[in-house]
């Protein structure tokens, strides 16, 4: 059974699509054009006797060539054009002027009208001319009107047709670009984009003459063999092969290409390190006691059917995978409600409710267990036998889907009341020039960073466990406040003075643990799918030192790492040079640098709304987040404010601690110490100027 609008996930993700698409700067299109047309001229302009002699040697092979295969119609064509003036000066100003005028209208008009479609067809158009500039540097060709012996009519020269290629005014072109043909490719180029673009008959009829016109112009000039027009249609099919390694068409019917920021945690999952995020919330007024858990999954599941259009990645599924290709995603025309939002229960063999103990056993559960990928990557379930007024309802998608700030934003879409789009964990989007100087900056940084040192326990295996601690949101504030830090530096003191305190072997921690900081660098009206995030690696200390003396050093090391160039030049590695790489070479990148070797622990804070919701009818009484662990990495913390609270998920490796709620009580306690320090701070200072006002 599927959702009454069956078509519904397309059309919103279409909607978003078409959203999300906006015209990328005009001085940066210009830029781009200016270059391209820079190592045209530096090409033209290599001008030596021993270039010129091999490019009059190539053609004469080239006409040779289509003479042995009987090819050679150039010379009837030509022989044809010359006696007739004013046709031959048509063919002329044809020659120098509509393949130019039709891919720069036709540029034009995608960048006004089609902007999702012109960054494709503008990109196919940068490939193609690169690859021509390239097969023109490294093998000229002269053109036959400019090879005497084959008795060719210059029809430019001879005509004196002002203007036209091969003129004085034009005389800066170069002469030895015959092989391949760039009139061919430029005019193919615009019929295919054209047939892709608009797709009616008549549009391609026109332009399949203007191709044909166009070849047999450059032959009648004697501008160009017919093995040059061969050339630029073989250039234009390797440059959209090309493309289409690394970028996808717009409205391509082969499903959307998982870009290299979320195929990264694909690669890096193993059936020891499920790559799942996720969230578990706690539900009032559902149990046995008050509405069942059957009844509110009904419920639940008629609220995701009815808001499907919003959720795109919970209609599709991967494609099977390959080596060499990147993962798509395919639209799944049936979904398993039974599977993906199915009833647990919590409680004991003996039938007694299992409480949060039982439920945090269960979220561990699923944790250890990696997400099938012949189905839509999510599940939620409904917990029953939790309390007897309370049930639960957990979350799990794959992080190829979207990270964690994602994650919570998809899940509002299930929420009362909706909030506008694009409220949650958005950041400023810098400018180019300061954009790549960061890049360049936090590249350098990120080599210096170096591995992690010191190894916290692993078992090895999928073996998880699960805990929670809910903490005043206004206290971390105030405690942040009072010593300088942010709630993020109070969150990874907490978590560094907790495993000291739990640590079953106290003579055996390290000095400092090496930690994963994620940072939300989405753009505002961002799509909720995809990893939008940076990561900064951290190391804090696990000595034994007193709480507020551990923040301080985390703060200040936090407002070192925090500058913003690491995270410019993390995202650029994830999203722009992930995307170069190949499959293969991404796969190993991604279980290269995800894990143990740099960092032990994952600890993210993430920001969420500061009000009460509902969720299919019921009331939310808490939420925490579920992150996965990284591969031997034995530790996932993640924190979100929501409704006055900061309410943390941990996830952990049995090895390293066995109860994760009884380090999330550490956590609490070493939060507590920090605010009764904070708090002592605070009343000493004002006792110190209360006594000066005195003494004065």
């Amino acid at each position: 059974m599927t959702s009454g609008r069956p078509d519904a996930g397309l059309r919103g993700n279409s909607a978003q699509q078409s959203t999300i698409a906006s015209r990328p700067p005009l001085w940066r299109e210009l830029l781009i054009g200016l270059v391209i047309f820079g190592i045209y001229s530096i090409v033209a302009g290599l001008d030596w006797d021993s270039r010129t002699t091999a490019a009059d040697r190539h053609g004469r092979q080239i006409f040779h060539l289509e003479r042995v295969l009987h090819l050679d119609i150039e010379r009837p064509f030509n022989d044809w054009l010359a006696p007739h003036h004013l046709l031959r000066i048509a063919f002329n100003y044809e020659y120098a002027i509509t393949y130019v005028a039709s891919a720069l209208l036709l540029l034009v008009w995608l960048y006004v009208r089609r902007p999702a479609m012109y960054r494709w067809a503008r990109s196919s158009f940068v490939v193609l001319n690169l690859l021509a500039l390239i097969c023109f540097a490294s093998f000229p060709v002269a053109p036959p009107r400019l090879l005497p012996d084959l008795g060719f009519v210059d029809t430019v020269r001879t005509g004196h047709t002002w203007g036209s290629w091969g003129s004085s005014l034009v005389g800066h072109a170069n002469q030895l670009a015959a092989m391949p043909s760039l009139h061919i490719a430029w005019a193919l180029w615009v019929t295919v984009v054209l047939a892709c673009v608009i797709g009616a008959h008549w549009v391609q009829v026109v332009s399949a003459a203007h191709v044909l016109l166009t070849a047999l112009v450059i032959m009648a000039t004697a501008n160009h063999y017919l093995l040059d027009a061969v050339g630029g249609s073989l250039l234009v099919w390797v440059s959209f092969s090309l493309l289409g390694v690394f970028q996808d068409r717009p409205g391509s019917s082969l499903g959307v290409r998982v870009p290299a920021a979320d195929s990264f945690f694909l690669h890096v999952e193993s059936p020891i390190a499920a790559q799942h995020v996720g969230g578990l919330v706690m539900l009032a007024g559902v149990g046995p006691a008050a509405t069942s858990a059957a009844e509110y999954r009904d419920r639940l599941r008629e609220v995701i059917q009815a808001n499907l259009y919003r959720l795109p990645r919970f209609r599709q599924r991967l494609s099977a995978p390959s080596r060499w290709r990147r993962a798509r995603w395919l639209t799944q025309d049936e979904l398993d409600w039974d599977w993906h939002v199915p009833l647990f229960d919590a409680s004991g063999p003996d039938g007694r409710l299992g409480g949060i103990e039982g439920l945090h056993a269960l979220i561990a559960e699923f944790e250890s267990t990696p997400l099938p990928r012949d189905r839509p990557l999510w599940r939620f379930m409904v917990v029953d036998g939790v309390e007897a007024d309370q049930s639960a309802a957990v979350l799990v998608v794959h992080h190829v889907v979207a990270d964690g700030i994602g994650t919570v934003a998809q899940a509002m879409n299930l929420l009362e009341p909706q909030l506008p789009d694009g409220q949650l964990g958005v950041t400023g989007r810098p400018g180019a020039l300061r954009s790549a100087l960061g890049v360049a900056v936090g590249l350098g940084q990120l080599a210096t960073d170096g591995g992690s040192r010191h190894r916290l326990p692993t078992g090895g295996s999928a073996g998880r466990r699960f805990g929670t601690v809910a903490l005043p949101l206004t206290e971390v504030r105030a405690v942040a406040r009072r010593h300088g830090s942010r709630v993020s530096d109070v969150l990874l003191s907490g978590v560094a003075g907790a495993l000291r305190r739990v640590w079953s072997a106290p003579g055996e921690v390290a000095e400092k643990l090496r930690v994963a900081v994620p940072l939300m660098v989405r753009e505002p009206g961002s799509s909720s799918e995809g990893n939008v995030t940076a990561a900064v690696m951290m190391d804090v200390p696990l000595g034994p030192l007193a709480e507020p003396e551990r923040l301080a050093d985390i703060a200040g090391r936090s407002r070192r790492l925090h500058t913003g160039t690491r995270a410019l030049a993390s995202r650029f590695v994830m999203r722009t040079v992930g995307q170069l790489m190949p499959p293969p070479l991404h796969a190993w990148f991604a279980r290269t640098v995800y894990g143990s070797r740099f960092f032990q622990a994952i600890v993210s804070n993430m920001p969420g709304p500061n009000q009460p919701f509902r969720m299919a009818g019921a009331p939310m009484a808490a939420v925490y987040p579920i992150l996965p662990l990284a591969p031997r990495a034995p530790l996932a913390v993640g924190a979100l404010g929501w409704d006055g609270m900061l309410y943390v998920g941990i996830s952990a490796d049995p090895a390293l601690v066995d109860d994760a709620d009884h380090l999330g009580e550490a956590i609490k306690a070493v939060v507590e110490e920090l605010s009764e320090a904070s708090v002592a701070g605070s009343a000493a200072g004002d006792a110190h100027l209360t006594s000066s006002g005195h003494a004065g």
